[in-house]
């Protein structure tokens, strides 16, 4: 028998489903000073995708990766970025005509995207030591 009225128990209301942000698996970036591509046009913007397993073993069995191990990171991101500019294509040899220092951030993108799983990182100013997040993906070096 159910009581009702002032001395009654009420049940408690269900709380609302925390809200779960979905899971971001491509990453906007632009490089430093961008890809040139045979016609001349500059490409700077750009996307990667987070490595699968299958990303980083796959080019292990790659005989220029054999070679030359240092060619592995070429290799690797060639497989992971999915947008730069206009091009309709990514491929390794996109990435092995690209500068070296737009080869360099590429690299640390995708250890900052994979490693640590965001593009934040935590730093603190050189003058009052205050600490504070910032941005990554997206900027420039030198930019904050």
């Amino acid at each position: 028998m159910r009581r009702e009225g002032p001395g009654a128990a009420s049940a408690p209301s269900p709380s609302p489903a925390p809200s779960v942000e979905p899971l971001r698996t491509e990453f906007e970036f632009e490089l430093p000073r961008g890809y040139v591509d045979e016609s001349g046009t500059v490409h700077r913007g750009g996307a990667m995708r987070l490595a699968t397993a299958r990303d980083e073993l796959v080019p292990l069995r790659d005989v220029r990766v054999r070679e030359n191990p240092a060619y592995l990171s070429v290799v690797l991101l060639g497989r992971v970025i999915t947008r730069l500019g206009t091009l309709a294509n990514v491929h390794d040899g996109t990435v092995e005509n690209m500068f070296a220092s737009d080869l360099a951030f590429l690299q640390d993108f995708y250890r900052q995207i994979n490693a640590e799983g965001h593009t934040r990182a935590a730093v603190a100013c050189p003058h009052c030591e205050e600490s504070f997040e910032v941005e990554l993906a997206g900027s420039r070096l030198g930019e904050s």
